[in-house]
């Protein structure tokens, strides 16, 4: 959820008041936010420029902003002190060496995710079934990630509800959150 992606698709705007109340019933319930911004660093630059074309692919190196990253988020977007803040410089956020997420979630002992963030069909779903891969519960928000169209949005909840994890309303998650605080 940085600009670049929010302001292109306004489907993400219905989602900023959807993904706070979420971050601050995980945080009320002990649970664990984190937040996963695209890193400038391409791993492999000539394969991008390749496919994308070096302008395009340019835009996309820059896409996550620079500077410190809780004000690379989304403006809207609420964290917390105890929030985890990381890059990722692959499409998944556990695609091997790409990213320190798991390494951070493993020292908190946590096994349970859940995925909100555009794009559904991109970054989120391969973040998605690579979590899946590595033993980890998955909980994709329907109402919380977005897609260039609805076509695409709801093709990615279906292959992800048939194979690699839930798919659940943000009401439905907030409900599950608040039988399991204590």
């Amino acid at each position: 959820m940085v600009p670049f992606f929010v302001e292109a698709n306004p489907r993400c705007q219905v989602m900023i008041p959807r993904i706070n109340a979420l971050a601050g019933a995980l945080r009320a319930a002990g649970g664990t936010v984190a937040w996963v911004l695209p890193s400038g660093n391409d791993p492999h630059p000539e394969l991008s420029d390749e496919f994308h074309g070096a302008a395009i692919a340019d835009v996309y190196r820059r896409s996550g902003g620079d500077g410190p990253l809780p004000r690379r988020l989304c403006p809207g977007l609420v964290h917390g002190a105890d929030d985890l803040f990381v890059e990722k410089t692959g499409v998944s956020a556990f695609f091997p060496g790409r990213c320190g997420l798991p390494d951070m979630l493993a020292a908190r002992g946590i096994r349970t995710l859940i995925v909100a963030g555009t794009v559904t069909n991109v970054c989120c779903e391969s973040t998605v079934r690579d979590a899946r891969g590595l033993g980890y519960r998955v909980i994709m928000l329907a109402d919380v990630n977005a897609a260039g169209s609805d076509a695409m949005h709801n093709a990615t909840l279906l292959t992800v509800y048939r194979s690699f994890g839930d798919v659940r309303t943000t009401g439905e998650v907030l409900d599950l959150i608040a039988g399991a605080a204590p």
